[in-house]
Formats: structure tokens, sequence, C-alpha cells
């Protein structure tokens, strides 16, 4: 069983609130295979889209994207082709978008970055 981190899950919380608010139908959150996972996997229009969220409350350690790695985003694409092959039923256009949440100190929002495609397939 993984530990959830606090600010991951409140992270992940306002990023599917932003998202609906944008008419992202959200599907699923949290699929797990061992090799990787998915925060949150949601439909817009056409268009299978599998969110990675980044969630920092300090900037001691880099902006909340550049956290995403060169082998972060091939584990990423990994788990979307696998998570699309036993869902066929869903969309055949795919894409990784990335949520970067900068919040204060008090879990107030201090800034939201939705980056579409960041893997390019």
């Amino acid at each position: 069983m993984k530990i959830v981190n606090p600010t991951a899950k409140r992270g992940e919380d306002i990023a599917c609130n932003y998202l609906a608010k944008k008419g992202y139908k959200i599907i699923e959150r949290n699929f797990r295979k061992r090799y990787g996972e998915l925060d949150i996997v949601s439909v817009k229009s056409d268009t299978l889209v599998f969110i990675e969220v980044k969630t920092r409350k300090s900037s001691q350690f880099g902006s909340p994207l550049e956290s995403i790695t060169p082998r972060k985003l091939h584990v990423l694409t990994k788990t979307a082709l696998f998570y699309k092959s036993i869902h066929q039923k869903l969309p055949d256009l795919l894409r990784i978008d990335a949520v970067a949440i900068e919040l204060f100190n008090d879990e107030r929002v201090m800034n939201i970055e939705h980056v579409k495609n960041i893997t390019g397939f």
C-alpha cells in the first residue's frame, strides 16, 4: 500500500476541480501498475487525456514541472499505453498533460499551470 502525501493529494484534488471546470470528464484517479502510476485519467472532447500532477509549497527543489524527468515521461507513456490497451472503448486519440500547482504554506493556491501534450505522442 502506498503512503499518500497530503500535499500531493491536495494538488490532485485541486487539479480535478480545475480540469472539470475546463470541461474534462474525470474517468479515474491514481491508476497504478507495478511500473507506474497515472494521477488522473480524463476525456476531453474526443481525446483520452492522462494528467500528471505536480504540487509544491516551495521552489527549494525547483518548479513543479522541473520534476518531470525523461524517465518519468517514459514511465507515464508506458503506463498510459497499457491503460488504453485495457480500456479499448475509450477514445483512440491520446495525450499526456501536466498540471503544476504551487501552494502557499497555508495550502491556498498560488498558481496553476496546465501544459498540454508533454510527451508529443
